[in-house]
């Protein structure tokens, strides 16, 4: 089951609302990129391990500015479950559920969101004791009508999801209005290519812009 630590972290995320998902390909963007999300109102950075500057970048981060709060992403093997949390990762998302990572995160205490896309999947993360998961891919699943339908059956469990994949400018206020929707992740707010030449007004202009949206609300 969840620990003490699951639910700081998981209530971190909760205040924050919107999680930056990154790509990144040169780990010496790591703080710069950090600076400008945290000037937009957001320290948070789920780095993802699609590119080989990923593991770098969470270990600069964690060491540089540990007031962001820092995961990691696309956690396929248990290998990179350990290298995100040795690296200084303080929680790890995964685009599928595999029992052997959730096994391995919980035996190390390791805040751990798995993709979920079906009742069948929610139903084997909450058995596994988990009490939060990422729904992906989300817009591509169904949207918001989907994931309303499965939040459903399982609102009285308390499970929480985290959507990402298809989350957008456009879009994220509408996930955000579901009570089951714990934060939602998005590569809208730092995107690739504006990390690798250095664009960092413009991911700070997207995050406030982001943070303001929420404010109205």
């Amino acid at each position: 089951m969840a620990d003490a630590k699951h639910s700081e972290i998981f209530e971190h995320i909760g205040r924050l609302k919107v999680v930056p998902v990154i790509a990144i390909d040169d780990a010496d963007a790591a703080e710069p990129l950090a600076d400008a999300l945290t000037a937009g109102g957001l320290p948070v950075a789920e780095i993802t391990f699609r590119t080989a500057a990923g593991a770098a970048a969470i270990e600069k981060l964690a060491q540089a500015r540990p007031d962001v709060l820092v995961g990691a992403g696309t956690l396929l093997t248990v290998d990179q479950l350990h290298s995100a949390r040795d690296f200084g990762a303080r929680f790890g998302v995964s685009p599928g559920l595999d029992p052997r990572l959730v096994e391995e995160a919980l035996k190390l205490g390791f805040p751990f969101f798995p993709g979920v896309m079906t009742p069948s999947d929610v139903s084997a993360g909450l058995a596994m004791g988990l009490t939060a998961l990422k729904f992906f891919p989300a817009q591509a699943a169904g949207g918001v009508a989907l994931l309303k339908a499965l939040a459903g059956p399982f609102a009285h469990t308390g499970v929480k999801f985290l959507p990402t994949g298809g989350v957008g400018e456009a879009n994220f206020l509408d996930y955000l209005h579901l009570p089951a929707v714990l934060a939602v992740g998005g590569s809208w707010l730092a995107k690739r290519a504006d990390i690798a030449g250095g664009r960092w007004s413009d991911i700070t202009a997207r995050c406030r812009s982001a943070v303001e949206a929420l404010a109205t609300e």
